[in-house]
């Protein structure tokens, strides 16, 4: 006979999730928390955080998941508690009264692509500073009643949390984001399903992907997640990390955001006029575009018109290594299906994504790609302008870098978001009532001076006292999770004095953000933090790349110098840098530095959020700080570069912060005079918020993209589509006659007298005559002089002078101008022969040229 102790099978268990069932009464609450505008109204987040301040410190301040949790019986009391209602509509009130508005139609509509999005730290879909500057941007577009709609993807698993072990080794943490838990909802279809858009990868698959939408104010994001059971246990993950997996899951994520993103828009009957790509990630949604307009009854030549002439790419990355490559063989994988579509051969297309078409060993760039299928180009301060224009001189050879078409949008910040409350109450008692209205008013903010010292002296106080309660709280939950030896955080709260000057340091540690740079000479750091007189903390936080060792390294090295007697409780690493911990630092600290190689940082905006909070900048003069940076409002590095020796530049750059901070900084914060404060230090502080933060804020910049691209792009477009396309295949005849005779144009004659010789008399004029021999293209070609001057080892334009043509007969065009150089010196010149036409929105539109 069997004898059996025991019989169990394997439970076959299902997922629930038990909402709260909010009565009728309170529905309101969660209305609101399914809009990401309580992001950025200080009363709504009240409204929560009234109910119960415990569990929404829990729940990390998640409206969605405080109504899941929140106890039922509590909610039917507070339904019949009329002071609770009363607040409660008062909040309800003010946002419908802001999302109803109707988007304003008289300026152009933008659909808007980016990789990750910032829009709150419940929202896991951004990684740094490309994302907070495009969650930003979309809180500004609702603010300022813009017709936008974005697109980007929803990861389940984002951007990693970091922890610090004992010996300060990042460790890196993934945690699965429930998306019923999420502010955001599905997108639904007339049948009741969940809207699922269907991409085309190469001609042998389709990647399945569930459609969401984020609502951030009158904005709507719409979000794509491939974790579908449709899709392929290869093509699921596809979303599942942002930046994650290798080269050819970057490339199935970029295909999903461009591709997917445009068939999202066409799914939802969405079209704008002008095509935003927020980095190189979102360039092919102009191979979809391309698509859509040929299987409309266009070519390649006169869909291209039309594609470039709305589109706009911004690029964020100042350096040529940090843009994105594929090789062939992996691009040709899921992209070899395109050409047929679009009418032209693999080869067009891959040097659509070269700097040196025909160039076999090149490997497809987005970015080019983005430059070549864009009207416009930009960079993101007025520095990286010329950065970019540098990068991206390869693409349009017959010109010089500072004469390309790349311009720039400096970065800002939006000021409701990063703006801490006591500060925007401050400001709204002193300053118009039209201040939000009116940001990039300098009138407004400068009556910052007329409020008393003592005000904005314990309005800081407030703020960083708020910011050591938190780093408290902080590090006791971190640093009992890491199980680090108690005594050793016992000894860092002793020694951590709440009234010395609080230096911050918070952003992504790579190496050319040196973050190491204070660590230079140790033991002159050791004598400045000790300093009894003058005593000064720093505080760092950051994460580096998972597969960045040296950034990795650079987070272990401080932590270990921070557990150092010397600098217990003077130097802090707070893991997980993320926005709330970013809102608590940027508003607490007294001083915001930062330290980059020159010409490394594009733009940077953490310095920006903390000026709006009566913060002082610190930093090299690099990126917005370049133009930011005023007298007595500050303190800067100098933009120039000393040594080409990295490691002596970087010496030479940490001897000036030493000596600033000596000298200049460290005095002039702790010379009270017989007061409480210190008044030079809040005259800082007011010249700072006057003069410097109206220029940075993100209604600035918004209107910037608007008064500098989105409207010309918008009328430039429907002058080309207009009769059906009437200009747009105009210009692509007239585009294809130039190049069948490019080749076949003679210049029959060159006459200057002794202007061409190779010594000409200073300040003598010459007149130059150039006869050209159309080929019968009919006034369809420019001639210029140019003279060049060699400075600094590279070529730069001394002088361009237009010929302009003053007689025809029959195809040949005779060009004339006036020529002279007024400054002796050695000088090179050259004529330059280009294509034109009115219609042409610039030169690098259709760069062909030729030297002679």
């Amino acid at each position: 006979m069997e004898y059996s102790s025991y019989n169990v099978n394997t439970p076959q268990w299902r997922e629930i999730t038990v909402g709260s069932h909010l009565p009728a009464e309170l529905r309101k609450l969660a209305e609101i928390a399914h809009n990401l505008w309580w992001t950025w109204n200080d009363d709504a987040k009240k409204l929560y955080c009234d109910l119960d301040s415990e569990l929404w410190k829990e729940v990390e301040q998640n409206p969605v998941l405080f109504l899941e949790r929140i106890n039922y019986e509590k909610l039917v009391a507070l339904a019949h508690d009329e002071n609770f209602v009363y607040k409660m509509d008062a909040v309800y009130s003010a946002f419908k009264k802001y999302v109803d508005v109707e988007p304003d139609h008289q300026r152009p509509s933008i659909a808007y692509f980016s990789m990750e999005y910032g829009l709150d730290e419940v929202l896991k879909i951004y990684s740094g500073g490309l994302g907070m500057l495009a969650g930003d941007y979309l809180k500004e577009a609702s603010d300022s009643n813009v017709d936008l709609c974005a697109i980007g993807l929803l990861y389940r698993y984002g951007y990693f949390d970091q922890s610090l072990s004992m010996d300060g080794q990042q460790t890196v943490n993934y945690k699965a984001q429930n998306f019923g838990q999420l502010p955001i909802e599905k997108v639904m279809q007339p049948d009741g399903k969940q809207l699922v858009i269907h991409v085309p990868y190469a001609d042998s698959f389709v990647v399945h992907a569930n459609v969401w939408k984020a609502s951030v104010g009158r904005i709507p994001l719409y979000l794509l997640d491939t974790d579908n059971e449709l899709n392929s246990e290869f093509d699921r993950p596809i979303t599942h990390h942002l930046y994650g997996g290798d080269w050819e899951n970057r490339l199935k994520q970029e295909i999903l955001l461009g591709i997917g993103g445009m068939i999202t828009l066409r799914a939802l009957g969405i079209t704008k006029d002008v095509y935003h790509c927020n980095e190189g990630h979102a360039a092919l949604i102009n191979i979809q575009r391309l698509c859509d307009y040929i299987n409309g009854g266009l070519n390649f030549g006169q869909a291209m018109e039309l594609v470039r002439a709305s589109s706009l790419y911004t690029v964020h990355t100042p350096v040529p290594a940090g843009h994105d490559y594929f090789d062939e063989g992996l691009f040709n994988k899921y992209m070899k299906g395109y050409p047929g579509k679009l009418g032209i051969t693999w080869d067009n297309l891959m040097d659509l994504g070269r700097h040196n078409p025909g160039d076999k060993e090149e490997r497809f760039c987005m970015s080019v790609f983005a430059c070549k299928t864009c009207q416009e180009v930009n960079g993101v301060s007025k520095l990286h302008k010329s950065v970019s224009q540098q990068m991206f001189a390869p693409i349009w050879k017959g010109y010089f870098p500072e004469e390309n078409h790349v311009g720039y949008v400096t970065n800002g910040v939006h000021l409701p978001t990063w703006c801490a409350a006591e500060w925007k109450k401050l400001f709204k008692d002193n300053f118009d009532e039209n201040f939000f209205c009116d940001q990039s008013n300098q009138k407004i903010w400068e009556a910052v001076y007329g409020i008393p010292d003592e005000e904005i002296w314990n309005t800081r106080l407030k703020q960083k006292a708020k910011l050591l309660d938190y780093i408290k709280s902080k590090c006791s939950k971190d640093w009992l999770r890491t199980q680090i030896d108690p005594a050793l955080s016992v000894s860092i709260f002793e020694r951590f004095n709440p009234d010395a000057l609080l230096i911050g340091f918070g952003r992504r540690f790579a190496t050319y953000k040196r973050a190491h740079l204070l660590f230079t000479d140790i033991d002159r750091l050791a004598r400045i933090v000790n300093n009894p007189k003058y005593p000064v903390q720093f505080i760092f936080a950051g994460k580096a790349h998972p597969n960045d060792g040296a950034g990795q390294g650079l987070i272990k090295q401080i932590v270990e110098i921070s557990r150092r007697p010397e600098f217990l409780g003077k130097i802090i690493f707070l893991e997980n840098y993320d926005m709330d911990l970013a809102r608590h630092l940027i508003s607490g600290v007294d001083i915001w530095m930062n330290t980059p190689t020159r010409l490394a940082e594009a733009s940077g905006t953490s310095g920006e959020k903390a000026l709006m909070n009566g913060v002082l900048n610190f930093s090299v003069l690099d990126g917005w700080w370049y133009e930011g940076y005023r007298k007595d409002a500050g303190w800067a590095l100098t933009d120039k570069r000393t040594y080409q020796n990295e490691q002596y530049q970087n010496q030479l750059d940490a001897e000036a912060i030493y000596y600033l901070l000596e000298h200049d900084i460290l005095p002039l914060y702790y010379e009270h005079g017989g007061k409480n404060y210190s008044e030079d230090w809040v005259k800082y502080i007011k010249n700072s918020i006057a003069q410097i933060a109206p220029h940075f804020t993100m209604k600035r910049q918004l209107d910037d993209y608007y008064d500098r691209f989105y409207n010309k792009l918008s009328e430039h477009f429907h002058i080309l589509a207009a009769d059906n396309f009437a200009k747009a295949k105009m210009m692509a005849d007239w585009k294809a006659n130039v190049r069948s005779r490019w080749d076949a144009i003679e210049i029959k004659s060159i006459e200057a007298g002794n202007g061409l010789n190779a010594t000409v008399e200073a300040g003598k004029e010459y007149e130059v005559t150039v006869v050209v021999d159309e080929k019968g293209l009919d006034d369809a070609i420019g001639i210029e002089s140019v003279i060049i001057r060699r400075e600094d080892g590279q070529d730069h334009i001394y002088e361009v002078i237009p010929l302009l043509p003053v007689s025809k007969n029959g195809n040949l065009y005779t060009f004339k101008a006036t020529s002279g150089i007024f400054n002796a010196g050695s000088f090179k010149q050259a004529f330059r022969m280009y294509p034109k036409n009115a219609l042409l929105p610039h030169r690098q539109d259709f760069c062909y040229v030729r030297w002679f």
